[in-house]
């Protein structure tokens, strides 16, 4: 699953590089979604990406915690693995504009793309799963998944309150929030799983 939504989204971002009216008709926005009901933009934009390096952050943030994030749901939900690991990114790329959709209702010119909402999800769900693996920060810097998590989260909410860059904080914010709460929505009693690998440290 996780190849296929890498190589759909690279081969429609690549289209939308070379036709600039994919990008206008595709992104997120607000006003065009509530006041035109152009609904499908809350799933679309996040097979858009800005430029290459935001698409290639992006995918390559998927394919190492997706991979890793399938076999968590293979183990720990069977066959339906692989139908929950589907919910989950499409249901983050939903959840993570409900605010921005709030938000800039009224901003006819407020765009945003990217599945980093989606990714923000995959890598949490997979802290969850394994909240004391290393991940390595820039490629290089080993920081526990749960002290990166927090870190994460504070950072990503903060920035989003400065309001200073044309980073979609928020939906870091709230992809990561969907993540982490979707495995225990699944099965609740995964969370004593969480919490006894945080305990026994």
């Amino acid at each position: 699953m996780t190849l296929i939504i890498i190589a759909i989204t690279v081969i429609i971002s690549i289209m939308a590089f070379q036709k600039v009216e994919l990008l206008y008709k595709y992104q997120f926005n607000a006003y065009q979604i509530l006041k035109r009901n152009q609904w499908y933009r809350i799933i679309t934009y996040g097979f858009i990406h800005a430029n290459w390096d935001h698409l290639l952050v992006n995918m390559v943030v998927l394919y190492f915690f997706g991979e890793a994030l399938e076999n968590y749901f293979n183990y720990y939900f069977g066959a339906a693995g692989i139908t929950y690991f589907f919910v989950l990114y499409f249901g983050a790329l939903v959840f993570s504009t409900l605010h921005d959709l709030r938000k800039h209702r009224e901003h006819y010119h407020y765009n945003a793309v990217g599945a980093s909402g989606a990714t923000s999800a995959v890598v949490f769900a997979t802290i969850f799963f394994a909240p004391l693996e290393n991940i390595y920060f820039m490629f290089l810097i080993p920081i526990p998944g749960i002290i990166f998590a927090i870190l994460y989260l504070y950072y990503s909410y903060y920035m989003s309150k400065k309001n200073v860059d044309n980073i979609g904080h928020s939906s870091h914010f709230y992809g990561a929030l969907f993540g982490f709460l979707f495995p225990i929505i699944l099965k609740p009693q995964l969370f004593q799983l969480f919490l006894h690998h945080i305990f026994n440290f």
